[in-house]
């Protein structure tokens, strides 16, 4: 594999967990969104990654993010009898999104776009170095 190989394949480690990132900061945004009972509720994105085929044994591709993957539109019902958008009984309908599950799915997803970043910026630094040995000459 070539140091051009690991920037590809980091690049599209970046671009997926950055997508993550973007659901889930849209997840957390949306959290206390409400909705009354008689539509759906905001429905959570999720993001799953596919494994692209690489040319070396069709393994070592990089990987693609798919966002289409959404929750349930039920939500459940909550007691808001001053809402505007209470129904006769006083409940709204808010997404069914566990913040604690968002948050730690956030770190790592931050965690896992940091390691890519790290791995471009060696490779940078280890074409550098190379350069260099001709010039000290």
């Amino acid at each position: 594999m070539s140091l051009f190989s690991a920037i590809n394949i980091s690049g599209t480690g970046l671009s997926t967990f950055r997508t993550w990132i973007d659901s889930l900061a849209n997840n957390i945004a949306n959290v206390n969104t409400a909705t009354s009972t008689s539509g759906p509720a905001f429905q959570a994105t999720y993001t799953a990654a596919t494994a692209l085929p690489g040319a070396e044994n069709g393994t070592g591709g990089g990987v693609q993010a798919d966002t289409s993957l959404k929750s349930s539109a039920t939500g459940r019902l909550t007691y808001q009898p001053d809402n505007p958008l209470a129904d006769a009984q006083g409940y709204v309908r808010l997404p069914d999104i566990d913040m604690s599950e968002q948050m730690g799915n956030l770190i790592m997803a931050q965690r896992a776009f940091q390691a890519n970043a790290a791995v471009i910026d060696r490779a940078k630094q280890t074409y550098q170095d190379a350069i260099n040995i001709g010039k000290n000459r």
